[in-house]
C-alpha cells in the first residue's frame, strides 16, 4: 500500500513538473510569437510610411507643375488680351506713377 501511494506522490509531482514545462515552453512560444508579430509591424509601418512620403512628394510635385502651367496659360492668355500700342502704354505708366507717387506726369 505504502508503495502505491508514494508511486502516485511521484506521479503527481512528475506530471506537476510537466504542467510546468508545458506552461514555460507556451509562455516562450507566445513571447516569441509577440516578439515576431512586433517586428513584422514594425516593418509594415515603416514600409507605408516610405510609401505615403512618396505619394506625397509626387503630388506635391504634380501640383507644383499644374501650378506653373496653369500660370503659363492665364499669363499667355492675359498677353494675348492686352494688346497695348505704344501710346496707350506711355498713358499706362504715367497714370501708375501717378497714382503710386502722388505725382502729376505730362507724357
Amino acid at each position: 500500500m505504502r508503495d502505491v501511494i508514494q508511486k502516485v506522490i511521484a506521479t503527481e509531482a512528475e506530471a506537476k513538473q510537466q504542467v510546468l514545462a508545458a506552461r514555460s515552453e507556451a509562455e516562450r512560444i507566445l513571447s516569441e510569437a509577440q516578439k515576431r508579430a512586433q517586428e513584422l509591424t514594425s516593418g509594415a509601418r515603416a514600409s507605408v510610411q516610405l510609401e505615403a512620403d512618396s505619394l506625397l512628394a509626387a503630388a506635391a510635385k504634380q501640383s507644383a507643375q499644374e501650378k506653373a502651367e496653369r500660370l503659363a496659360l492665364a499669363a499667355a492668355g492675359i498677353e494675348k488680351e492686352i494688346n497695348l500700342d505704344e501710346p496707350a502704354r506711355q498713358q499706362a505708366v504715367a497714370a501708375v506713377v501717378r497714382c503710386i507717387c502722388g505725382v502729376d506726369q505730362t507724357v
